[in-house]
């Protein structure tokens, strides 16, 4: 039968300034250890510490644009494009431009901060 998910469960981020994470779908929120959802919105400025995650990471930019580093290279991911990021591989997020970015966040398996290997801040 299918199960409605009324609400998301907003969790705390790292980088700064503090971007908003609202889980939908994922460990915290409804327990689920397969896959995670998530609804991001970063402020202009915003970067996190470099990752080499363990799981497959999809993201989907709605507004504004989602810089993402990886081996040495820079992609931005405009609104209406998507990235893939591989597990194991390097990365690194930041919202740097005006307006920072609103983007949704699907890992597989579900996120969690064991899994996400992040660098020393």
């Amino acid at each position: 039968m299918p199960v409605l998910i009324s609400s998301a469960t907003v969790i705390e981020a790292a980088g700064h300034p503090p971007k908003m994470i609202r889980e939908w779908v994922g460990q915290v929120n409804t327990g689920t250890p397969a896959v995670s959802i998530a609804h991001m919105t970063s402020p202009q400025g915003w970067t996190e510490p470099g990752q080499k995650p363990s799981f497959d990471e999809y993201t989907l930019v709605l507004r504004g644009c989602l810089r993402v580093e990886s081996h040495g290279e820079t992609i931005d991911v405009q609104a209406g494009q998507a990235i893939h990021c591989e597990p194991g591989e390097w990365i690194r997020y930041s919202s740097p431009f005006e307006g920072g970015a609103d983007y949704i966040a699907v890992c597989l398996p579900a996120f969690s901060l064991d899994s996400v290997h992040r660098d020393a801040e």
